[in-house]
């Protein structure tokens, strides 16, 4: 039976009842389209634990790549047995034991973070041509912005002129799942970059309403985050990171200095608490860092 169809119909169907994102639904679609190649459209126990030997062993996947795999298609034999597609679940009585992996979200130093500021705000100073200046601007407002509010790089390049909110001094952010939470910027200097920036784009009479634009006039993609954030990176003679690490950098120093994690919760988007929980480990394992280090006591 070919049951690309039936994919198709099952990804319809959570899009609108999750409200899922395309890139949510584009993974969804790619780990059926994969199981289905390797199964040849005959599903039952053994071509699944045959699949998952052959992620495990062959493919030498991560342990929460194939989890997230198995739920995908779990999901989508569930639909296939709902509908009377086929006549018994596959998955009844299959189980799965995967190590727990919790990696320390990864952040920068407050130096660098500083040095980071200061490549990036002085990168439109003596500069010869009026796009590069634009330029200038537009990307310390960029920097500043996920430096200052932890958001992601994806929310970022999804803000529109109407989402700011000058008299509250906020940003209405569309987050995952189609979830919107405001936030305040804190920092005067990161509003009155963010400003800085309004004002001079204004003068291009850009047609789309999305803020942060190209020399075409067309919306940043994450992709051009990355390239913006990795050049400035360099620029600063920093290790490697990504724009992701800001948004870390953010979370653990907000709960470093004391910020209850139910407001972190809140700040970073996050639909569960359980998720912001790791970055008190973060927070732990510095101050552990710094008692081992600089505590009298230990070398009495």
């Amino acid at each position: 039976m070919n049951y690309t169809n039936y994919i198709n119909k099952f990804l319809n169907e959570i899009k609108n009842t999750k409200n899922l994102s395309e890139k949510t639904i584009k993974a969804y679609k790619s780990d059926l389209l994969d199981f289905f190649l390797f199964v040849n459209d005959l599903i039952n126990s053994k071509s699944i634990i045959d699949y998952i030997d052959y992620l495990n062993n062959h493919k030498q996947l991560k342990d929460s790549t194939i989890k997230r795999k198995i739920i995908t298609i779990k999901q989508f034999v569930n639909y296939l047995y709902s509908k009377r597609v086929i006549k018994s679940n596959p998955f009844k009585g299959l189980k799965f034991r995967f190590k727990k992996e919790r990696k320390l979200p990864k952040t920068l130093s407050i130096n660098d973070v500083k040095k980071l500021l200061k490549t990036v705000s002085h990168s439109y100073n003596n500069q010869d041509s009026e796009y590069k200046i634009f330029k200038g601007i537009r990307d310390t407002a960029i920097i500043d912005l996920l430096i200052c509010t932890g958001i992601r790089i994806g929310e970022l390049t999804s803000i529109k002129l109407e989402d700011i909110y000058k008299y509250e001094r906020s940003i209405l952010i569309h987050g995952k799942g189609k979830k919107e939470r405001f936030i305040y910027v804190s920092s005067a200097d990161t509003w009155k970059n963010l400003n800085r920036y309004l004002k001079l784009r204004k003068k291009y009479k850009f047609k789309v309403e999305h803020i942060f634009v190209n020399k075409y006039g067309e919306p940043l993609t994450i992709y051009s985050i990355e390239d913006i954030y990795d050049k400035y990176i360099r620029k600063a003679k920093l290790s490697h990171s990504t724009p992701h690490y800001l948004r870390h950098t953010f979370a653990t120093n907000l709960l470093n200095n004391g910020a209850d994690i139910r407001a972190v919760q809140e700040i970073l988007g996050h639909s569960s608490v359980s998720t912001t929980q790791i970055y008190t480990e973060v927070s732990i394992a510095r101050k552990q860092e710094v008692l081992i280090k600089y505590n009298y006591r230990n070398s009495i």
